[in-house]
C-alpha cells in the first residue's frame, strides 16, 4: 500500500464520522491527534510522551473506557508535557461523541502498511490529508492551502540556500517552509554535504514561521515534526506588534491571506509607516521590511490584484517597496487555483538592496492569466504551465526573450501611472477588438442584401408549391 491508497483510506474514514457531525477540518484536526501517537511509536520517537499515554495503550482500550482515556490522553498530553508534544495537544478536545467511531479510526490507522508509509515518508502523508481537506470546499481550508505547484515554483526560483534564514509569516500549514527545507535538502543530498553546526542550523532553525489560526498552527506542527523541522512556528498575529520580533531573514515565502482586518480597523504595528486596514498591504510592508538590507535576501509573495494598483496607502506602499528592495518580477497568475473562485492574484519577486533608495529600475511582467484554460479539479495547474516562465525568469539577458507574455517596464514609467502595478496583461482573444469590427453601414447592407436573396428563395418555393396545388 503506497502513501496515496493510505491517505484515500484514511480521508474516506471521514465518512464514518459525518454522522457524529464531524466536520473535515474537525476531522484532520482528530487525525493530528492519533496519527502523531502512531508515528511515534513508528519511527520510535515515543520518549518525549509518558508511558501511560502511548500508542500501545490506546489500542489496549475499546468502547466507553477508550473515549474516556481518549479524552485524558488529550488533556495530560496538552497540559503536562513539554516541547512540541504540549504546543500540538495544547488545548485539545475531541469531536468524536460516538467511542465505536473512535475505535474504528484507532483500529484502521493501526492496521496500515505503515513500513510503506515510513519508506514514501510520513511527511508526504500527512501533506495528502493536507492536499485532501484543502480540495474539498465544504472544509474551507483553501483558504490558507497554496498550491503545491505553486509553491515548489515560487520555491525553486528563490532557490534557498543551506545556511539562510528562511520564514513565512502567514504559514497556514506550513507548505512553503516544508518546501524550502526538501529544496535545500535535494541540493544537499539530505544535508550529508553540511558541516555538523550548519546541519544542525537546518534542522533547528533555518525554518520558521507565524499562524494565526490555533487549529491550522497546530496543523503546522505537526507537519514540521514529520519533515524533521524544529525551527519555531509562533502562535500569533503578524500584523500586530507581535510580529515585530520576525525580522533579519534571507529568504521569505508565503500566502498572506486575503482581505481586510476584522471589524475593517488599522494593524496595530506601531513600526508600520503606512498603517492600513488592507491586510495584504500590511503583510506586504512587513515582508520587505523583515529581509536583511544586504543586496541577497529575497522574497516570493501572492498577493491579489487590488494590491497592484490601490491607491492612496497602496500607492506609497509600491513606492516604498521600490525604492528598499529590487522589485525584479511580476507573475499574473491563472484564474481558479485557489478556493475563493475568481479572485485574481499574482506572485511578487524581489530582493531587498542595501540602501532603502532608488533600488528598482525595471519590472518584468509574465501575464499567465489572459488566453490560459480555467483550472480547478477537472483541469488541475501543473508545472508545466510554468515552464515558459521559468525559463523568461532564468534568462542571461531577459530583453532577448521572444514571448508576448513577457514585458518590461521602467521604474519611470511605473511611476507615471501613480506606480501601479496592474500592467503586463497581453490582449486577450476571448473578447471582441472594435478596432477589428466591420464597419457597421457595410454591415448593415450586407444584412439586407442576404435578407433579400432569402425572401427570394422563399418566393420561389412557394411559387413551386402553388403549381404542385393546381395539378
Amino acid at each position: 500500500m503506497n502513501t496515496q491508497e493510505i491517505v484515500s483510506k484514511l480521508w474516506n474514514l471521514c465518512n464514518v464520522l459525518r454522522d457524529d457531525g464531524i466536520t473535515y477540518h474537525q476531522y484532520v484536526t482528530e487525525l493530528t491527534y492519533i496519527l502523531f501517537l502512531k508515528m511515534a511509536k513508528e519511527t520510535d520517537t515515543e520518549g518525549h510522551i509518558p508511558e501511560t499515554y502511548r500508542w500501545d495503550q490506546l489500542t489496549a482500550k475499546s468502547g466507553i473506557e477508550l473515549k474516556r482515556f481518549y479524552k485524558e490522553l488529550l488533556n495530560h498530553l496538552g497540559e503536562e508535557c513539554t516541547g512540541r508534544v504540549r504546543e500540538i495537544y495544547q488545548g485539545a478536545s475531541t469531536n468524536i461523541e460516538e467511542p465505536k467511531n473512535l475505535e474504528k479510526i484507532i483500529t484502521t490507522i493501526d492496521s496500515l502498511d505503515w513500513y510503506s508509509a515510513r519508506e514514501e515518508g510520513l511527511g508526504n502523508l500527512y501533506e495528502g490529508l493536507l492536499e485532501k481537506n484543502a480540495n474539498e470546499k465544504k472544509s474551507g481550508a483553501g483558504q490558507y492551502f497554496t498550491p503545491r505547484v505553486l509553491i515548489d515554483v515560487m520555491t525553486r526560483l528563490i532557490d534557498p540556500q543551506a545556511g539562510e534564514k528562511c520564514n513565512d509569516p502567514a504559514c497556514g500549514t506550513f507548505g512553503f517552509m516544508i518546501a524550502a527545507d526538501r529544496h535545500v535538502k535535494e541540493h544537499t543530498d539530505q544535508l550529508f554535504d553540511l558541516d555538523a553546526d550548519t546541519a544542525d542550523f537546518q534542522r533547528k532553525e533555518a525554518f520558521t514561521g507565524c499562524e494565526l489560526v490555533h487549529e491550522t498552527h497546530r496543523l503546522a506542527l505537526m507537519n514540521a515534526m514529520l519533515h524533521d523541522i524544529e525551527g519555531q512556528i509562533l502562535l500569533g498575529d503578524t500584523l500586530s506588534n507581535f510580529g515585530k520580533q520576525m525580522n533579519g531573514f534571507d529568504v521569505v515565502l508565503t500566502n498572506p491571506p486575503f482581505g481586510t482586518k476584522k471589524g475593517g480597523e488599522r494593524a496595530t504595528r506601531d513600526d508600520f509607516t503606512y498603517p492600513t486596514s488592507n491586510k495584504q498591504l500590511n503583510f506586504l510592508q512587513h515582508i520587505y521590511r523583515s529581509l536583511k538590507p544586504n543586496g541577497k535576501a529575497r522574497a516570493a509573495v501572492v498577493l491579489p490584484d487590488n494590491v497592484l494598483f490601490a491607491d492612496g496607502d497602496g500607492e506609497k506602499i509600491r513606492a516604498d517597496l521600490m525604492e528598499k528592495c529590487n522589485l525584479h518580477t511580476v507573475l499574473r497568475l491563472p484564474t481558479g487555483i485557489f478556493y475563493a473562485q475568481g479572485v485574481k492574484t499574482n506572485v511578487l519577486f524581489f530582493t531587498r538592496g542595501t540602501a532603502d533608495k532608488g533600488s528598482t529600475k525595471e519590472v518584468w511582467f509574465y501575464d499567465l492569466r489572459t488566453n490560459m484554460p480555467s483550472f480547478g479539479k477537472t483541469n488541475p495547474l501543473k508545472a508545466d504551465h510554468f515552464a515558459d516562465f521559468e525559463a523568461a525568469y532564468h534568462a542571461d539577458d531577459r530583453h532577448a526573450v521572444q514571448d508576448e507574455r513577457w514585458h518590461c517596464f521602467t521604474r519611470e514609467e511605473i511611476a507615471n501611472k501613480g506606480n501601479s502595478l496592474d500592467m503586463g496583461l497581453i490582449r486577450d482573444d476571448s473578447v471582441l477588438d472594435y478596432n477589428d469590427l466591420p464597419d457597421p453601414a457595410d454591415s448593415a447592407e450586407e444584412a439586407i442584401t442576404q435578407l433579400e436573396e432569402a425572401v427570394d428563395l422563399l418566393m420561389s418555393v412557394v411559387k413551386e408549391l402553388r403549381v404542385l396545388e393546381v395539378e
